[in-house]
């Protein structure tokens, strides 16, 4: 699996934004700066603004200009999960070729290569979506990636 640094860079204002709002307590969490993110994160600030700007659109952040502006969390983090960030940003989970796993066709001895695509994508899906950014921003993951990172032969 190949992320994008611009998924890297989502997922990292999505846990910065996710941390600031678990520590304001109840309510709107304070509106954090794309500045602000970027400076923790050491995350190019023009590149982070036009990350924030895909994740408004795709309804993970909402934002507010001005002296009291910035950005913070449309939903809940524990209600966003990875799959989703990934998704607003890049778009589908996995692609062979630019193509969906499905859409292809194979033949002969590579027809069962269709079913490794699909039964791969299935697995990324079954993280991705199991871990949210709250998992992220408290370092609380499910057990089954905790089971998973604990494997030696994962770290190779």
């Amino acid at each position: 699996m190949r992320l994008s640094a611009r998924v890297d860079y989502a997922l990292r204002a999505a846990a910065e934004l996710a941390a600031v709002a678990d520590g304001a307590g109840a309510g709107r969490a304070r509106p954090v700066t794309a500045e602000q993110i970027a400076k923790t994160q050491e995350i190019p600030p023009k590149f982070l603004e036009s990350i924030l700007l895909q994740l408004r659109r795709g309804g993970i952040v909402h934002a507010q200009r001005g002296p009291e502006g910035g950005y913070w969390l449309a939903r809940p983090a524990a209600d966003i999960s990875l799959a989703e960030v990934i998704r607003v940003i890049d778009g589908p989970l996995a692609h062979v070729r630019g193509q969906r796993p499905e859409q292809l066709g194979y033949l002969g001895a590579a027809r069962a290569l269709q079913d490794v695509w699909i039964a791969l994508r299935a697995s990324e899906r079954e993280i991705l979506e199991l871990v949210t950014v709250a998992d992220v921003a408290s370092g609380n993951l499910p057990a089954r990636v905790n089971e998973l990172a604990a494997d030696p032969r994962a770290w190779s």
